[in-house]
């Protein structure tokens, strides 16, 4: 199997889960309790914290801990609006984020809050100027993503961000995609509030966190016990935030040095699917992206028809976020970027790990040159 959807999900590399493994059956007890065991599993929980905080600049007492990406940016919107709605509720968001932003900015409009949508030029970047032009007096929250997960475009996010701070404006970024794989200060970067998720660097599933700047007011999301200082209540999956704390570790350690690997492979393979493949158009922008992302649009062939055959042959690859696997529609963020609605169903996303090879992307390319070659024959 050649494994080319990391943009999906990682796997779990093996230091992580050796991490974890004790937190479920020597040191399980709850981190709530008094008691020895408890208190073992509560010590885990504020090691984990400060690792967290330290990859990106924070105090330990920002980082609170989620069920993930999509938790965070739910709790994130939700939180705000439901705070500061008496200042007029106004929001403003881009047309490409994931729709965990999206789909929340619809319901959120379902009750009262008003939500502008900044356009993207053909690579996917924000327009700054539209940006500023858009904040009202009742703006409340300015919310970007770091990268986008469909086409590896980053974002201007240190210059939003102090677009954000000059305004006087709460600034959340969805960096799902972009942590552990790049540099994130929080402070310099203005950042107000920050989703991430573990799953996407090696860490596992269902677990992520969200930093909360100490000078933000952000009211709780699940209410119940004192967990997470009050504010997100649950007992805590305290094997999930050993190791995501691990995974963010150890990314933070290697990102330099995986991430000069992971660009050469991925330019490699722009290169030869360029040179070789008739009528393919790369997606987003081509220097400003993601160090392990490639994303193709193709002509004259189905991208869902292109993955099936790519799966036949051993090949994992997607044709955009796995969120919207089954959706028949093209991709919003493709048709924001400016790309025909034809043109983008023949979409395909390879996202590579510095654990894939030279000799694999020569075998990607290849199979798909044959299976495009194919589709239009027929």
């Amino acid at each position: 199997m050649i494994y080319l959807d990391n943009a999906a999900t990682t796997r779990t590399s093996s230091e992580v889960v050796e991490a974890m493994l004790p937190y479920f059956s020597e040191y399980y007890g709850n981190a709530g309790s008094i008691y020895g065991l408890g208190s073992k599993s509560k010590k885990a929980l504020i090691m984990a914290r400060e690792t967290i905080a330290g990859t990106i600049g924070a105090q330990a007492n920002e980082i609170y801990f989620t069920a993930g990406g999509t938790e965070s940016d739910n709790w994130v919107l939700k939180a705000v609006y439901e705070s500061c709605r008496n200042r007029g509720g106004h929001i403003i968001t881009t047309k490409i984020e994931h729709h965990a932003v999206l789909h929340t900015c619809k319901y959120l409009e379902e009750c009262g809050a008003r939500i502008t949508y900044l356009d993207v030029d053909k690579d996917g970047v924000v327009d700054l100027e539209q940006l500023k032009k858009s904040i009202r007096p009742d703006t409340i929250l300015i919310s970007v993503m770091y990268a986008n997960n469909e086409i590896g475009t980053i974002e201007p996010i240190e210059k939003i961000g102090e677009i954000a701070d000059e305004y006087g404006v709460l600034f959340h970024t969805d960096a799902v995609q972009a942590y552990g794989h790049l540099p994130i200060a929080v402070e310099r970067m203005h950042i107000d509030l920050l989703s991430a998720s573990g799953h996407k660097f090696n860490g596992p599933k269902g677990v992520g966190f969200l930093y909360v700047n100490r000078r933000t007011k952000l009211g709780s999301f699940i209410h119940g016990g004192q967990q997470e200082r009050s504010r997100r209540a649950g007992t805590e999956n305290v094997p999930g935030i050993v190791g995501i704390a691990a995974a963010a570790e150890h990314a933070s350690l290697y990102m330099e040095e995986r991430a000069t690997v992971e660009c050469r492979m991925r330019d490699y393979l722009i290169g030869r699917i360029e040179a070789e493949i008739p009528g393919a158009h790369l997606t987003g922008h081509r220097t400003m992206r993601l160090p392990g992302h490639v994303s193709f649009c193709f002509e004259g062939v189905q991208g869902e028809s292109v993955l099936i055959m790519l799966d036949m042959q051993g090949i994992c690859a997607s044709s955009g976020s796995a969120c919207t696997t089954g959706d028949p529609g093209p991709s919003h963020v493709l048709l924001a970027a400016g790309v025909t609605e034809e043109m983008a169903r023949g979409s395909i996303r390879l996202t590579l790990s510095e654990e894939n090879t030279m000799e694999e992307l020569d075998i990607v390319v290849e199979a798909l040159a044959r299976i495009v070659e194919k589709l239009r024959g027929m």
